[in-house]
């Protein structure tokens, strides 16, 4: 099997779990409004707004080290899997102790001044801890697999934590009160300590999904030896930190634009406009998991196939194919935007007492190109990435993502007042393709990669044009957007067909 067809199967499989996981995540969703309430659901975005960079502390960027200690040190693999999981339960169990130690004043601070309900939230933010510990302490062994091409153990365990996440949750919510309401075995015990439609059931069922996660990953954390080299993780961490502080600033980039438009925008629009961009964020997800799983085959391919002879070739030609396939995927949502909408948002006008009432969340709809090429070009971004950490210069991976997230906060504050959420919607692009060409440029200089400059801006420009027919000339009418759909795709396959014939039919 060639590399190219290995890598491509490899990819096919992450984005299907992905997928799934992000499908279980939009049924949860509605569940959790429907059955939480208000405040409930407010204590699971606090909290959770804060997991993404927690966790990439926790990490301290040492993924992405370990795939390239493994590439450097090869010949000491279990040293280099050793140094890279210590490290992380290290810094892991710091982070526990100072929790624990500021736990009533984490606590008070998680209650924002009301004095009722502390047990409540110390049972909250115990599950977070150990969620968040838990988690940390399964990312060397899911990087493992991911390094060793087990991705359909790796996506079967994601899977499975997700699932029992979502089953979990159904049977505190639901299951439970069915059985107490239908007098079934265990009925009266239960009856005892349930609170019905209780959030704290939520972080339990994370918890015991977390937990159960370390369990089916066992056969790789008991490899982990406490045996460690004291000059090798001086390097590791030396390679890691500018990758830890890179990893921070892109959540910034991802996040921090929802915070401001909250802050920056009068009080009596705020929550309605970070509503209508959110939702109509959601649309634009359906690229951002074809990025998630690409990133997730990618790094771990990159490294262990760099010191091949063609090396730059192979990137170079994974970058042809990527670009090509996010084109296509961009052109194919804006096509169809309308029953992407219906579904995320629901339909554009409704019925209400005789009168037709819009639908405000369909006033946000121009969010969703600008932000399809955000991501496409954080997508090229994260391909060009390679080349800094190959060449151990993990410093411009903080530099590029510093200026990305500098950008993003001096323009929002600028922005956002005058232009709202599509402020936002922009100056996401504008960040991410800051961020996409400076990769370039530096990389360019500092480890060449012969990639196809030409071809790549031709399908990207081709693909601006396909939009801006689709969603402003034709108005987002579904048969037109297919139909260029169509015509892109045939021509991209036509210009490629050789190429795809030599890896998937020769091959």
């Amino acid at each position: 099997m060639s590399t190219a067809k290995k890598f491509a199967g490899q990819t096919a499989i992450y984005g299907l779990s992905t997928i799934i996981s992000r499908m279980i995540f939009f049924i949860l969703t509605p569940i959790y409004t429907r059955t939480l309430s208000v405040s409930g659901n407010g204590i699971l975005t606090a909290l959770y707004s804060n997991a993404a960079i927690i966790n990439a502390v926790l990490a301290f960027g040492m993924e992405t080290t370990y795939f390239r200690y493994l590439q450097k040190r090869g010949d000491d693999k279990q040293q280099v899997y050793n140094n890279a999981f210590g490290a992380i339960i290290a810094v892991s169990i710091v982070f526990l102790l100072f929790s624990l130690l500021f736990l009533n004043d984490i606590i008070t601070y998680l209650q924002a001044g009301s004095v009722k309900d502390h047990a409540d939230y110390a049972y909250y933010v115990n599950n977070f801890l150990i969620i968040l510990v838990a988690d940390a302490f399964c990312v060397i062994p899911f990087a493992k697999l991911r390094a060793e091409g087990r991705s359909v153990k790796y996506s079967v365990i994601k899977c499975t934590n997700i699932l029992l996440v979502m089953f979990i949750n159904l049977f505190f919510l639901f299951g439970i009160q069915f059985i107490i309401a239908h007098k079934l075995p265990g009925a009266q015990w239960m009856a005892g300590w349930y609170r019905p439609n209780w959030v704290g059931y939520v972080f339990l069922a994370n918890t015991i999904a977390s937990l159960l996660t370390i369990v089916l990953l066992l056969p790789e954390v008991l490899k982990l030896k406490l045996r460690f080299d004291g000059a090798m993780l001086k390097e590791m961490f030396t390679y890691s930190w500018p990758v830890l502080i890179a990893n921070i600033s892109f959540i910034i980039n991802e996040t921090l634009d929802k915070a401001m438009l909250k802050h920056m925008l009068p009080h009596a629009i705020s929550d309605q406009e970070v509503g209508i961009y959110g939702a109509c964020a959601k649309i634009a997800v359906f690229l951002s998991v074809f990025v998630q799983a690409f990133r997730l085959g990618a790094e771990p391919f990159f490294f262990s196939h760099s010191k091949n002879k063609n090396a730059g070739d192979t990137y170079a030609r994974i970058m042809n194919y990527f670009v090509i396939t996010v084109a296509v995927i961009t052109v194919a949502v804006v096509a169809n935007i309308n029953i992407l909408a219906v579904f995320i948002v629901g339909k554009q006008t409704h019925l209400v007492n005789h009168h037709i009432v819009t639908n405000p969340y369909w006033s946000g709809l121009g969010v969703v190109p600008l932000l399809l090429f955000g991501y496409l070009s954080l997508g090229i971004y994260m391909n060009l990435s390679v080349w800094y950490k190959l060449s151990d210069q993990t410093k411009y991976g903080l530099y590029i993502s510093g200026i990305g997230a500098v950008l993003t906060i001096l323009l929002n504050w600028i922005f956002i007042p005058q232009y709202s959420y599509m402020a936002s919607a922009w100056i996401s692009l504008i960040a991410y393709a800051s961020m996409m060409i400076l990769s370039y440029l530096w990389g360019q200089k500092n480890y060449p990669i012969p990639y196809n400059l030409k071809k790549n801006l031709a399908y990207i420009i081709s693909a601006v044009i396909f939009v801006y027919l689709s969603f402003y000339v034709f108005n987002r009418n579904i048969f037109i957007g297919n139909a260029l759909l169509l015509v892109f795709g045939v021509a991209a396959l036509s210009f490629e067909w050789k190429g795809l014939k030599a890896i998937f039919i020769k091959a």
